[in-house]
């Protein structure tokens, strides 16, 4: 079996740092960069591409609303042609930095409170795509499987990846317990390297309310914001090649 462990990096700010990125790469296969709207700057962006690049790590674009403040998560009702031109400019930008820590962008994973959006908002959902298409055609996008976004995206013919989340808990219909509620992050080490074992070899998790939900995942992903994030990234890598499972990037 062979799987993509994945993880959000790039996030800090100027003085303002976020995730031990440096100690998240030694465990995953691919990052999702920050792109400057959301969290990030030129600096940190460009280090992480470098630290990335030197661990063999594949790098990804994660646009998002323009929202510093928000940290990304709260949605945003922007028109479709203006989001297709804010996640232009942020791939575009993660491009340049990339190349110049001597790497490439292999794929697109939107982030925070877009994701969940175009997981059921049709139009920004093709504003996404259209994006993608427009700056590279051949760059999968990294989705939430059985939703609208990962439909629009194979309609307009590009790859999608199927994602699923080793520290978030499941809804009964495959969908995330929104960040409000109480338990949508788990925290347990041993919760979340129980629920990518059962990913991963089972094809489900156990919903919040105890109902077994089918989750077919090509990429995991361990959020780098999580209180323990480094130790829960390594324990799930572990874990993993311990089962059998063959951690390496899907791009």
């Amino acid at each position: 079996m062979g799987l993509d462990l994945n993880s959000d990096v790039g996030e800090s700010f100027g003085t303002w740092t976020f995730g031990d990125d440096a100690r998240i790469i030694e465990s995953v296969s691919s990052v999702n960069v920050a792109c400057g709207f959301h969290a990030g700057d030129p600096t940190g962006i460009r280090v992480t591409c470098g630290a990335a690049a030197a661990a063999g790590v594949s790098v990804g674009a994660h646009p998002a609303y323009r929202d510093l403040a928000g940290f990304g998560r709260r949605f945003i009702d922007v028109e479709p042609t203006d989001l297709t031109n804010d996640v232009v400019y942020q791939i575009g930008a993660l491009q340049a930095l990339a190349r110049a820590a001597g790497t490439t962008v292999r794929y697109v994973k939107p982030h925070g409170a877009l994701y969940n959006t175009i997981a059921v908002h049709e139009q920004q959902a093709r504003a996404v795509v259209r994006a993608v298409r427009e700056v590279d055609e051949n760059l999968p996008l990294l989705v939430l499987p059985n939703t609208v976004i990962e439909a629009e995206a194979r309609s307009a013919g590009l790859r999608t990846v199927a994602e699923a989340f080793a520290d978030r808990a499941y809804t009964s219909d495959g969908g995330l317990v929104s960040r409000r509620e109480p338990g949508a992050v788990l925290r347990s080490e041993a919760e979340v390297v129980a629920q990518v074992l059962r990913i991963a070899t089972d094809g489900e998790v156990l919903a919040a309310d105890g109902t077994r939900v089918r989750i077919g995942a090509e990429s995991i992903c361990v959020h780098g914001d999580t209180p323990g994030a480094v130790a829960m990234a390594a324990a799930v890598r572990r874990a993993l090649t311990a089962a059998g499972v063959d951690v390496g990037a899907f791009a």
